[in-house]
């Protein structure tokens, strides 16, 4: 595999992050259609769960996203056991918002610091965070049982391990060359999984708004998953999908981190501003 392609979602996932920043936990509808935001490039954070953070920063999960790409740079490889420490070290000095899911594995880790299974939470989020996983995986079975690794450490919930074994197929079959729809019709989808699927599938060309707040903007897998499927099948221009993911509110960046990684293994261009923007790419 191109280290260039794993370098280019990487990038791709942390830009979408930033990018938002902006809309990010806004759910009101009203809200989001006056929000003082310049849809075309980065923004400051409209929500008050951003407090601290400015234009150009991540949310929380580019800021945890960071610390895995981080970890592999240093170390070279991953283990769950080290990086779980090396995680905990992070979350000690964190300045951001910090989430059930952060603060049920943390809970977990005081009560067996050798545990690699953390919170039970269905969070979608955990899933935008994986590109770096493969930097160190040589084939597809071995990214696939390191994103169960890194999922369950934080996220151990079935739906999520699930859905993150299928976004992480879709990648890897995109990295290696493979095309979004060819990747995405291709890959094995869990029972439990299919009919979200079907409906995420059948919902490509509708309106992107009416399409996620219809199948729900919040942060987990029900409703967050079948968004992602809309937003891969339905536009073919990362910045034309990010801005239509981020005006449609709620949970974005979970949204919009997996499409984006997806987006970039496949090519494409991501937008010079926001780059230039996301303070720590720059």
């Amino acid at each position: 595999m191109n280290k260039n392609t794993i370098n280019h979602a990487i990038e791709a996932a942390f830009v979408a992050d930033a990018y938002c920043l902006g809309s990010h936990w806004v759910y009101d509808e009203a809200q989001l259609k006056t929000l003082p935001i310049d849809w075309e490039d980065l923004n400051a954070p409209q929500a008050m769960w951003h407090k601290g953070k400015n234009k150009g920063d991540f949310t929380h999960y580019g800021d945890h996203g960071k610390w895995l790409y981080e970890f592999i740079q240093k170390n070279g490889h991953f283990d769950i056991t080290m990086y779980g420490g090396f995680w905990l070290d992070n979350m000690q000095e964190y300045k951001g918002y910090v989430d059930g899911s952060s603060r049920e594995t943390i809970e977990a880790l005081k009560r067996d610091p050798h545990t690699d299974k953390g919170s039970a939470s269905y969070d979608l989020s955990i899933i935008g965070r994986i590109a770096p996983l493969l930097l160190v995986s040589d084939s597809k079975e071995v990214f696939l049982k390191q994103v169960e690794s890194f999922v369950a450490f934080t996220h151990n919930s079935y739906i999520v391990l699930k859905a993150a074994s299928l976004f992480a197929s879709v990648l890897y079959d995109v990295a290696e060359g493979k095309s979004i729809d060819m990747a995405l019709h291709d890959v094995d989808v869990d029972p439990t999984l299919k009919s979200a699927f079907d409906a995420g599938m059948s919902s490509k060309g509708q309106d992107t708004f009416s399409a996620i707040r219809n199948f729900g903007p919040a942060c987990g897998v029900e409703g967050g998953f079948e968004g992602v499927l809309h937003l891969l099948t339905s536009y073919a221009d990362f910045k034309e999908a990010m801005i239509a993911n981020a005006k449609a509110g709620g949970d974005t960046s979970a949204r919009a981190m997996i499409v984006a990684m997806i987006m970039g293994a496949s090519g494409k261009s991501l937008p010079t501003l926001w780059i230039k923007g996301t303070k720590a790419l720059s």
